[in-house]
């Protein structure tokens, strides 16, 4: 399958599926191995430190402090990864509303982190945003 550029065919086809669970964004010394029982989702390392986003059980069952509960809404259009403009549209649209996004942009498909609580406006305005690019 060849990924998309077209930024209206992006919009329109964006398809956000929320995925289970609650994931957290913990940090670790950028020089620590990951602590077992881990699975993380994410890892991304700074210099401060090694980025985890992690489901929230297996962040406590590690004792590992964490920020920002959040949901995964991945946006099951495949987007080049030289794609212009895709998430900057979705990310000013949540913001828009309210809502705060951590963006992650994978080989296939975009992924947005949005707050737990605000998962389902969130899930509505991106069907706003697709439903609008539909004309």
């Amino acid at each position: 399958m060849t990924a998309e550029r077209d930024i209206d065919v992006l919009l329109r086809d964006m398809k956000p599926d929320l995925r289970p669970g609650i994931f957290v964004f913990c940090t670790i010394a950028a020089r620590q191995s990951i602590p077992a029982g881990l699975s993380p989702l994410l890892t991304f390392r700074e210099q401060e430190g090694t980025t985890l986003i992690v489901l929230r059980e297996e962040a406590e069952a590690a004792g590992l402090r964490y920020a920002f509960p959040s949901r995964l809404i991945t946006l099951a259009v495949h987007s080049a990864l030289d794609a212009v403009g895709f998430l900057a549209a979705i990310t000013t649209h949540l913001a828009d509303v309210g809502i705060s996004v951590n963006a992650v942009s994978a080989f296939h498909h975009d992924h947005l982190f949005v707050p737990s609580d605000k998962v389902e406006d969130a899930m509505a305005a991106l069907q706003d945003i697709s439903e609008a690019s539909q004309d």
